[in-house]
């Protein structure tokens, strides 16, 4: 019994009386790989290893440096989960996979803590960087691409944070309370997409409760759906110091606790000694920890190089970040710089500083960061070193200010807010404008675990309105352009100041390579292709969600691990989804809730049209095809995305539309045409109809919308689909009455 429970708890450092505590540094182990997240506990006399896991999303994150060994051990920073979303390109998602599951192979790592698909319920969440979508459709997708390219190395990942781990304010603490629909549509449907269509390895459990129950002691969430519904045959581990008893945890089916602490173990022999808690259970979640062992590098016997192609996978994120970046506005051509342009002026603190990825177990040990300055002066450009160095002046002057979270942790880990711009005199923008071709301004923001964004982060703040307003003005009059470049992880406002610049390049946050890749847009070596995965609303308020988000709490130390009392405290103790299923574009199209930038928005240096959609049918199973022809002048590639339309969606409480298909061209030459075909089940049509515990499919005609974006229909065509159905287990079941958003 004693030997089991040691298996079931993990090995967060050397001994379990040294694992971590809320205390102290949470996401690191020293013993077989410096700087892992955390191991299991390995069974010598059965010849059974401890394997490795560590983090995370864009890159593996170990320690670059070791006590004695002159040899560095960096890893390749590729770009944010955003950014991957917003390339809409499994098979590119599956090449990135690919080139992180090689580093985490032969730098000896066995499973990857990754990839996180948690939507995008609201802007400010401190972890959307690390998710992909506010649509589950293309969270699911991109999250199984991801998947597939990791563990073709032979390695293992872990899909997290299952489930609706959607705010970073006391993250251990908050009690998640929405409708069964909401979970089962919303919520869990990118989580059935990758286990039935990627197979990881592993499942991480959230931090948070699900209508009273926390997520890693639910059996209905991580049995009853996971296991039985959905056939999952792998191994679920909690979140680091997750849950509040572990003989819960083991009955529910969370086979590890991570990473392991004495009094979990204490508590799982107690239990059993008892007779609360069976002993099989533990047979049942060893086996499927054992089973994860015997699939690892480390107990096959791999002899791991140290040496991963570092420059292959520079290449690799440096094209891959271009492919995500979506162009917003290009007024009169302003992109790509036209041969004329020599001289850069660069503004803005990001510019020179640029933001690689998001804070916390998110982020990477990469040996540099290529800044919007140096992509420039590579590709050739004049850069004015007078501003140069007074840009370096200003932000190592602004960091310096910069005050630390005193005895707390995890200081060091948490994203910090944007540094004041610079104040540029009128005057020096205008010798400015006329000593240079064209003005440059990046606007940055960042964020990470432990903390959500404040409202003021979603804004822009005064200096950096007058640097933009000034900028155009003095630019404007001599008749030359102004660019701006946002470095940011998630959405902000635009809407207020859109109409200033002549073009607006939302460049994510690409990782190491980011200024190369940036560069590489600015002039043409690549037309943008990347389309927005979530809304850019006019207001943070015009987010249904933000009724119900913690606006303001930012980094108080009382919420960056979980608050330690429960006092019913709206938002932080519980948040109450009251937009129901209107998450994003389901949202703001079914109410006429005007945008800045709708879901699956982005432009192209190219023109593509649309022609000869068709659909036929057989059965209950429906093709929708389409041409696609780039029209312009330059090679480029296309997202059509297929959205569809239920017969009286009002009446039955129905998004207007829902994106339920997508695809992306192949890079077409100028006149180059391809046909874009899709198949749709009546299945995949259904909602969760909560009286009968089913997923129904309404019979009747539905409308299969053709688009390149959620408001930009190309055609619609129509279809008699049939009536379907199927029931599932009635779980989940919230506990208190919540308020439902209806059309």
């Amino acid at each position: 019994l004693e030997e089991k429970a040691t298996v079931l708890v993990g090995a967060g450092l050397t001994s379990i009386s040294q694992a971590v505590t809320d205390n102290g540094t949470l996401g690191v182990t020293n013993n077989i790989i410096p700087g892992c997240t955390g191991t299991t506990r390995g069974v010598e006399r059965l010849g059974v290893p401890a394997v490795v896991f560590s983090d995370g999303p864009a890159g593996l994150r170990i320690s670059p440096t070791r006590e004695g060994d002159e040899n560095t051990y960096y890893c390749t920073h590729f770009p944010i989960g955003t950014l991957l979303a917003s390339t809409w390109n499994q098979e590119l998602v599956e090449e990135v996979g690919r080139s992180i599951g090689n580093e985490v192979h032969e730098y000896g790592v066995d499973l990857l803590l990754a990839p996180a698909l948690n939507l995008h319920r609201n802007p400010l969440c401190g972890r959307n960087f690390e998710y992909y979508s506010e649509d589950p459709l293309v969270a699911g997708k991109t999250a199984a691409a991801f998947v597939r390219g990791v563990q073709s190395n032979g390695v293992g990942t872990s899909v997290k944070h299952f489930a609706v781990n959607s705010q970073e304010t006391n993250r251990k603490g908050d009690d998640a309370r929405l409708s069964q629909r909401a979970l089962r549509e919303i919520y869990l449907k990118g989580f059935e997409t990758v286990i039935k269509e990627a197979h990881p390895r592993t499942v991480m459990s959230s931090y948070n409760l699900i209508n009273g129950t926390y997520a890693s002691q639910s059996s209905e969430l991580l049995t009853t759906i996971l296991r039985d519904e959905w056939g999952f045959d792998g191994m679920v581990m909690t979140d680091w110091n997750s849950g509040d008893d572990a003989a819960a945890q083991m009955a529910a089916g969370n086979d590890l606790l991570m990473p392991g602490r004495d009094d979990q173990y204490n508590r799982i022999v107690e239990a059993v000694q008892s007779g609360l808690l069976d002993e099989v259970v533990l047979d049942r979640n060893l086996k499927h920890i054992l089973e994860m062992v015997v699939r690892t590098p480390r107990f096959n016997g791999y002899e791991f190089s140290n040496k991963p192609d570092l420059k292959a996978h520079a290449a690799v994120t440096r094209q891959s970040a271009t492919e995500g970046m979506v162009l917003l506005k290009n007024d009169a051509s302003a992109l790509p710089f036209a041969g004329d342009v020599k001289s850069v002026a660069l503004l803005g603190n990001t510019s020179y500083d640029f933001i690689a990825g998001g804070t916390g177990s998110g982020n990477v040990n990469h040996a540099y960061v290529v800044s919007l300055l140096e992509g420039l002066q590579n590709a050739g450009y004049a850069i004015d070193d007078k501003l140069k160095s007074d840009y370096d002046a200003h932000i190592a002057a602004e960091k310096g200010k910069i005050k630390h979270l005193e005895g707390f942790a995890f200081a060091s880990m948490l994203a910090q807010p944007a540094l004041p711009e610079m104040p540029l005199p009128y005057s020096r923008l205008s010798s400015l404008a006329e000593t240079n071709d064209v003005a440059l301004i990046t606007i940055g923001r960042n964020s990470g675990e432990f903390a959500d964004r404040v409202s003021s982060d979603f804004y822009l703040s005064d200096g950096e309105k007058k640097l933009l307003q000034d900028t155009c003005s003095a630019f404007h009059d001599l008749g030359k352009k102004v660019i701006v470049v946002l470095n940011i992880g998630g959405a902000i406002e635009t809407a207020s100041w859109k109409d200033l610049p002549d073009a607006i390049l939302l460049a994510w946050q690409g990782g190491q390579e980011g200024g190369n890749s940036v560069t590489d847009v600015l002039r043409g070596a690549v037309s943008p292709s990347g389309k927005l995965p979530m809304t850019f609303p006019n207001d943070l308020l015009d987010h249904a969600s933000s009724k119900n988000f913690p606006l303001e709490v930012g980094s108080d130390p009382a919420f960056l691990m979980g608050a330690k009392e429960r006092l019913d405290r709206k938002d932080i103790d519980y948040t109450c989804y009251e937009e129901d299923i209107y998450v994003g574009y389901r949202y703001f199209d079914s109410f006429g809730v005007d945008v800045s930038y709708p879901f699956g928005y982005g432009l192209s240096y190219t023109a593509f049209e649309y022609s000869n959609p068709s659909i036929s049918d057989s059965g209950d199973s429906f093709t929708i095809s389409v041409d696609v022809q780039n029209v312009g002048s330059v090679p480029g590639k296309e997202v059509v995305q297929l959205y569809v339309a239920a017969p009286d969606s009002k009446a039955m409480n129905k998004p207007e539309k829902e994106l339920r298909a997508y695809s992306k061209t192949s890079e077409l030459a100028p006149g180059e045409s391809q046909t874009i075909i899709f198949s749709v089940k009546a299945s995949d049509l259904a909602s969760f109809d909560e009286s009968s515990s089913a997923w129904v499919t309404d019979g009747g005609s539905y409308d299969f919308l053709i688009a390149s974006s959620s408001r930009d229909v190309k055609a619609a065509l129509s279809a008699d689909v049939p009536s379907w159905s199927q029931g599932v287990n009635n779980v989940l079941a919230p506990k208190t009455e919540i308020n439902k958003l209806r059309r």
